[in-house]
């Protein structure tokens, strides 16, 4: 066990730190895949660390009828609320790449949110179903990989279990006539996958994906327990509107004590938190001057 544990420990040394993050606020496992619950995905981006006592190492292990019994929690799309994740708290789970998905919602605007919708729609029919949902996997590992740290491969293939579920090719998709395509960001990365032809990779191999990786929260919200439900924009816009909002609201009432407002410090926190800036002290000091008076937000 002892054993078991180091080399889990180590993996940490080859993760990325949007990898390193996911493993230590993950509470989940199920045959060796690490799974935040919605609990889990709220702490993580309003907190520091978790509040409960865990490591990335000693996630608590679900039985299949247990995974089955969580997702018997997951309510339709069309029953969604802006208190979803707050709702579910512990009964959900979420991979990796759809935790990548629900960063990229949160720092969007609603303009963007048409764009995300047409991506996953590839027959453009304005409904998208759980194939065409699944090549998000593909798309967010291919770019994941071109992140990937250097070092011993047995490592990264434990890592890429760890976080997808099944062993991965290093092969890369996201490659035309041997150019590098190495967008900014994640969203970047989705805007600039819709080629017809990089879709039509990703799709041929989304059946295998399916096959090979257990349903979540996510999948089971936007298509139904049998995974034959479409998903409109109206249902996937006001999922997107409804995840901004509530955390928000979690965000606004972790500052706000009870009280209808929040001080300007506090709102300057919580904008910090997206930053890559290490020592705030400077920018709060600036703040500080600027607005010696408090007038609270």
């Amino acid at each position: 066990v002892t054993e078991n544990r180091s080399d889990l420990e180590d993996l940490h040394l080859y993760a990325t730190p949007r990898e390193q993050r996911f493993r230590r606020f993950a509470s989940l496992e199920f045959e060796g895949q690490l799974y935040m619950t919605p609990y889990d995905f709220i702490q993580s981006v309003t907190s520091d660390e978790p509040k409960r006592k865990q490591e990335f190492y000693n996630a608590k292990t679900a039985r299949e009828n247990e995974l089955n019994q969580i997702l018997m929690e997951t309510p339709a799309v069309w029953k969604g609320s802006s208190k979803l994740f707050r709702n579910l708290n512990e009964k959900g789970v979420i991979s990796y790449t759809e935790y990548l998905f629900l960063l990229c919602i949160l720092t969007k605007p609603h303009a963007g949110f048409r764009i995300a919708f047409n991506m996953f729609d590839t027959d453009g029919n304005e409904m998208v179903d759980k194939k065409e949902f699944l090549v998000l996997q593909e798309i967010f590992r291919k770019k994941n990989e071109k992140r990937e740290k250097r070092g011993d491969e047995e490592k990264r293939a434990m890592l890429r279990l760890q976080l997808y579920g099944y062993h991965t090719p290093t092969n890369s998709v996201l490659k035309t006539e041997g150019e590098d395509l190495v967008p900014r960001s994640y969203w970047d990365t989705l805007r600039r996958s819709t080629s017809q032809a990089l879709f039509s990779d990703l799709a041929e191999r989304a059946d295998d994906i399916s096959s090979s990786l257990s349903d979540t929260t996510l999948l089971v919200h936007f298509f139904g327990k049998k995974g034959k439900a479409e998903l409109n924009f109206e249902d996937f816009y006001r999922f997107m509107d409804n995840l901004q909002t509530e955390v928000l609201e979690i965000e606004f009432l972790s500052y706000s004590n009870g009280m209808n407002t929040i001080s300007e410090e506090d709102f300057a926190h919580i904008l910090l938190r997206y930053t890559n800036v290490e020592n705030t002290a400077s920018y709060l000091e600036n703040m500080r001057c600027s607005i010696p008076e408090e007038k609270v937000i």
